[in-house]
């Protein structure tokens, strides 16, 4: 071993405690010095005596004979401690002599100069010893201005930091002092702003209310001095404060377009001038004859012969005219939109005349006509062009008469086809119709409780171009024919009534649906929360309504909410959704910047929270509330949202007038509001309708039997643009509110007045010649209104299975989702 440098401490510890590198020594001077003849014999022996001796009492020469010791006295103490690298520094003779010569000169210089400094006295040494005091003395004075300094200088920066922060406070305190005093000036100021308003508004109202009553009492007068002045002269002609003529050719032509035929028909009358205005072709270019009811055949005859060439549209819905009279439909040649639904009086032989003059029709509708296979024949022999046919409830017609469609060159350029309620189509026929119509795009089909997922299939393989279907009344439609329309590029589906139809149907909708944006699944009990997480995948998706959907909860629709297809969704239906709550509101408010119609009908977990959060959506124009327990503390919050032009408050038994008043206040563009069924509301609703939202069109005060004639009256004199009105068991109503609506509401279309005992029956078909559509009926209110025919509340709740009526679906014609336009037009 050469060297123990590298070695371990442990070895290293070993070595040193056995005192190996002294007997090393010990040994190897010995043999060097001695030179036996046997050296391990020599070994042997020294061995030995250096046991006995103990290795306390080991030296180096030991071994040695003493005639051989060497006579110069050693520098160290071994010389083996640097071969086995257990000392750090060895030092050598020539480095000690330095190093004692340097070490004794050192000491001989140092005691030397201590000796002469104390054995030679300085001169100068009161001047040195005051030089040192003067410099200790500044050196001190230094030190304590500092240490003064840096005090100084803390004591400083914390009065800067405590100042400054004090100045902030002040002036925060300063700016909240100012914004608070004009805050409450601003809000002083606001509130008689708002105060002044409303007694104007409601000074305005009185005012016209006052004239309204006078114009009431003197219309008959008015009428006979009218009367009389005709009768005095003839010749007379009345001074008009405005001309009509005098306004451009197509600011007159649009007047005259908002008018109805019975209108246009009357304008003529009135002198040359106007009857000028009237014979622009352009008013003549569409006639609905539907809401002229009291016109004569003669009349009809004689329009269609004279405006042949001008028609295009021709509306006779639910006419009686003769059958004489529809084949006078013939001489309009460049016809191309024909309703004659629910016409009883429509044959195939009217039919024969009219396919035969216009061969140019687009769009057709014959729902729930007597038509037979003979009018199915006449359809691809003279309407090549024809793209929207309406079939519904035709049920003279067969399989046979849907083969006809083929012949010639058949009806291959139909787009729309409805054949809802035609209960008479087999399998066979479906597989006609897809033979003849293969580019057909929107399905419909309702009320056909005999239609099957086979039929499904054989319009699907031939028909691949179908992007809309409607399947309403279907209930044998299961999961198998959804997945069959996944070959066709399926935009819009609709489903309603549907028991069949579970969660398997959109697991894969994503992939096999990437273009759908309507999805209207109604009643279809089936679907759950996994439903809407498929859903929730859509990017297309603008349109979802899940009615009835009762097994829907918070979670499923957080899931749905979370995906990529609440950004474009544009209206949201979960009428009875029942338990939803707050969760979801607030996930729509943070997920849906697009949402402009929600339908919260009948979900009565919400709360103030969840209004509180509705408020924020600004994207809003539609909310239906109905069937919930908000209460005017949600009004109040509600009242924030000022772009709300529906409301629905249906049956909520904690809305009082005074929520209604708050909302209403702030609401100036609402058009539709829906208060029916609360009995606790009182005429002061009418009145704040009228004073604060004199815009609205629709109005459903059904099932409120507190609101008597003074509340129309004041409606009937501020609401001028009322289209649809619902006063459905309001049993203190009497004849003189149709008086009212019949001067004050000119606009007027839909009028609904069930179980108003107190209008007789002579007034209400008076009235019915002034309105589109009008229920009546002078029965007692049932028991499920809630109430008796005094008004007085039922001891027993009854529960209230509210229908939707024709008025309902009216109503909501302006704000309604992206429809089918050939849904519209068939109805």
């Amino acid at each position: 071993m050469a060297s123990l440098r590298t070695a371990t401490p442990r070895l290293k510890s070993y070595f040193r405690d056995n005192y190996i590198p002294q007997i090393c020594e010990a040994l190897l001077c010995g043999l060097l010095v001695t030179c036996p003849e046997d050296p391990l014999k020599y070994l042997e022996q020294m061995i030995k005596i250096i046991i006995n001796n103990g290795l306390e009492n080991l030296l180096w020469d030991m071994c040695i004979d003493p005639s051989l010791k060497p006579k110069i006295r050693r520098l160290s103490e071994t010389y083996l401690e640097q071969l086995f690298g257990l000392d750090e520094q060895l030092v050598t003779p020539e480095l000690m002599l330095k190093a004692c010569t340097f070490y004794t000169g050192r000491l001989v210089k140092s005691h030397f100069g201590g000796w002469k400094e104390v054995t030679i006295p300085r001169a100068n040494q009161e001047a040195i010893l005051a030089e040192k005091m003067g410099r200790a003395i500044a050196h001190d004075n230094r030190r304590c201005q500092k240490l003064a300094f840096i005090r100084w200088f803390t004591y400083v920066e914390n009065s800067k930091e405590k100042i400054m922060a004090s100045l902030l406070r002040l002036r925060q305190m300063y700016y909240l002092h100012r914004q608070r005093i004009v805050l409450t000036k601003w809000r002083e100021i606001a509130r008689q702003k708002s105060k002044r308003r409303e007694d104007e508004l409601i000074l305005k109202h009185e005012l016209q209310l006052k004239r309204w009553k006078f114009k009431l009492k003197s219309k008959v007068a008015e009428e006979k001095h009218f009367s009389m002045e005709l009768s005095f002269s003839d010749d007379a002609t009345l001074d008009m404060e405005f001309d009509i003529t005098a306004l451009p050719q197509q600011a007159i032509l649009q007047i005259f377009l908002y008018l109805t035929l019975k209108d246009m028909i009357m304008c003529s009358q009135v002198c040359r001038s106007w009857m000028a205005m009237i014979q622009q072709g352009s008013l003549w270019n569409a006639i609905d004859f539907s809401t002229a009811k009291d016109i004569t055949d003669k009349r009809v005859v004689s329009t269609l012969q004279k405006w042949r060439l001008t028609v295009l549209r021709l509306n006779f819905r639910g006419c009686l005219f003769r059958t004489k009279t529809l084949r006078a439909v013939s001489h309009c040649k460049n016809l191309q939109e024909l309703n004659v639904s629910d016409c009883p009086s429509l044959t195939d032989e009217s039919m024969r005349h009219i396919s035969e003059g216009c061969p140019g029709v687009l769009y057709l509708n014959l729902a729930n006509t007597t038509i037979t296979n003979r009018t199915m024949r006449l359809l691809p022999r003279y309407f090549h062009n024809l793209q929207n046919l309406s079939l519904a409830y035709c049920r003279k017609f067969t399989d046979k008469g849907l083969q006809y469609l083929n012949l010639g060159n058949g009806c291959h350029k139909l787009i729309y086809l409805d054949l809802s309620g035609c209960t008479q189509i087999s399998v066979q026929g479906f597989r006609n119709i897809a033979n003849s119509c293969t580019g057909i795009m929107h399905l419909t089909i309702n009320d056909m409780p005999t239609l099957t997922d086979n039929c499904v299939k054989v319009l699907v393989a031939k028909c691949p171009r179908i992007s809309s279907v409607v399947f309403i009344g279907s209930p044998h439609i299961s999961d198998c024919a959804f997945k069959a329309l996944s070959s066709c590029n399926l935009k819009k589906i609709r489903f309603e009534g549907n028991k069949r139809i579970s969660d398997a149907c959109f697991k894969y909708v994503d992939k096999n649906y990437p273009n759908m944006s309507h999805i209207y699944m109604v009643d279809c009990k089936a679907l759950t929360d996994c439903s809407l997480k498929s859903l929730s995948l859509l990017k297309q998706l603008a349109v979802l309504n899940l009615t009835n959907c009762v097994r829907i909860s918070d979670f499923g629709l957080k899931q749905f909410l979370d995906g990529p297809a609440s950004l474009r969704l544009r209206e949201l239906n979960l009428t009875n959704c029942s338990l939803l709550g707050d969760t979801s509101i607030i996930r729509m408010s943070e997920r849906c910047p697009n949402l402009h119609y929600l339908n919260l009908r009948n979900c009565e977990h919400l709360t103030d929270l969840a209004i509180e959060y509705m408020a924020n959506m600004l994207s809003l124009i539609s909310v239906d509330l109905s069937g919930t327990f908000v209460s005017n503390e949600s009004m109040v919050i509600l009242s924030r949202h000022r772009k709300l032009r529906e409301l629905s408050l249906s049956e909520c038994p904690k809305i009082t007038d005074l929520g209604i008043r708050i909302y209403c206040k702030t609401s100036l563009n609402l058009e539709h509001l829906d208060v029916s069924y609360c009995p606790q509301l009182t005429d002061d609703v009418i009145k704040t309708v009228a004073i604060f939202c004199t815009r609205i069109t629709s109005l459903n005060i059904a099932g409120c039997p507190k609101i008597t004639d003074g509340g129309l009256e004041i409606l009937s004199a501020k609401c001028h643009y009322l289209h649809i009105l619902d006063i459905s068991g309001c049993i203190l109503l009497t004849d003189q509110v149709l008086q009212d609506l019949s001067l004050g509401c000119k606009q007027l279309r839909i009028l609904k007045m069930r179980f108003c005992r107190s209008i007789s029956g002579v007034a209400a078909e008076k009235m019915s010649f002034q309105v589109q559509y009008q229920e009546y009926s002078s029965e007692n209110p049932p028991a499920w209104f809630g109430y008796d025919s005094e008004g007085n509340p039922l001891a027993q709740t009854h529960s209230r299975t509210h229908i939707r009526g024709h008025s309902e679906l009216l109503a909501k014609e302006s704000f309604s989702s992206d429809e089918e336009s050939s849904d519209s037009k068939s109805k």
